[in-house]
């Protein structure tokens, strides 16, 4: 929710953003956070601003 990543990803494929967000989050925990914290980042950067 920090950024809107999870939810315009879900929004874009038309899933719920509650789920996407539980399964983001167990699996970034899953792999030791680091990778999941990496890839959220990215995508806030090239994802473009909701207008």
């Amino acid at each position: 929710m920090i950024a809107g990543v999870c939810g315009g990803l879900a929004n874009y494929f038309g899933w719920d953003a509650t789920k996407l967000r539980i399964v983001y989050v167990v699996l970034s925990l899953l792999s030791v956070a680091f990778p999941g914290l990496l890839v959220y980042i990215l995508l806030w950067i090239v994802m473009p601003l909701d207008r």
